[in-house]
């Protein structure tokens, strides 16, 4: 089974434009995803996708694989749907560009779950200990059923606990997807959905229609580079990792 990594990488990021070229200690945002996805050694490759000839240069000026995008997309997947279409593969993990501490094993767990013939998507949750973290919109929540096959996603908190007497979990999704290649395919074709549209969440459109995407739990937070703040933060851990 070939299984390759996708780094969908835009310049012009909303909120913080720029953000993938940003310095990260000695390497820029976009080149310790990189380097550090192809060092978990899980991949046949691993591919940057992107709209920008800056972010192009960075990677293969340092030995990397980028592709340029031909169009605008809506979505990372639609991104990485364009990179892929002619490929011959059967997995394809979409790493976020932003999370430049990705380790191993929780690729590794997300994989693993394709042993099931019936896995088409599978993403990425840890639990929620945080309060302020349940009201940031930023931070995306979710529910699932007992096979931890997911039953939504919100910026909002969910599920809202009506019933005091009864304890709460709450789960955020880390954005890292795998999927099989005709899983994805099949998405860029159905027009964006209600929610997805009302919530501003690509992974709504599978629930939308009727793919349902397995929650992997994993312990892994990672610093996902949204906001300046974040940035900051990601560099006091690169701190603290280098000491």
């Amino acid at each position: 089974m070939k299984k390759i990594a996708v780094i969908p990488a835009r310049y012009a990021a909303t909120r913080f434009p720029a953000k993938l070229m940003q310095m990260l200690g000695d390497k820029t945002v976009i080149r310790h995803t990189y380097e550090n996805t192809v060092a978990t050694g899980l991949f046949d490759e691993v591919l940057v996708i992107t709209d920008s000839d800056i972010i192009f240069q960075e990677i293969v000026s340092h030995g990397g694989i980028a592709k340029m995008s031909t169009r605008e997309h809506e979505s990372g997947s639609d991104r990485i749907a364009e990179a892929v279409a002619e490929l011959d593969v059967d997995l394809i993990v979409n790493v976020q560009g932003d999370e430049p501490f990705m380790q191993k094993q929780p690729l590794a767990d997300l994989l693993a779950v394709f042993a099931d013939g019936n896995v088409q998507v599978a993403s990425l949750m840890h639990r929620i200990y945080e309060i302020d973290d349940l009201q940031n919109p930023n931070i995306v929540k979710l529910v699932f059923d007992k096979a931890n096959f997911s039953l939504l996603f919100s910026r909002s908190c969910i599920p809202f606990q009506r019933n005091t007497e009864v304890s709460a979990a709450y789960w955020r999704h880390i954005g890292v997807y795998a999927y099989r290649k005709k899983a994805l395919m099949q998405f860029v074709q159905w027009p964006v959905g209600n929610l997805e549209n009302i919530e501003k969440l690509e992974q709504l459109r599978y629930l939308e229609n009727g793919v349902r995407i397995k929650m992997v739990e994993t312990a892994f937070t990672g610093i996902g580079i949204d906001t300046p703040e974040d940035l900051e933060k990601a560099r006091q851990f690169l701190v603290k990792q280098s000491s």
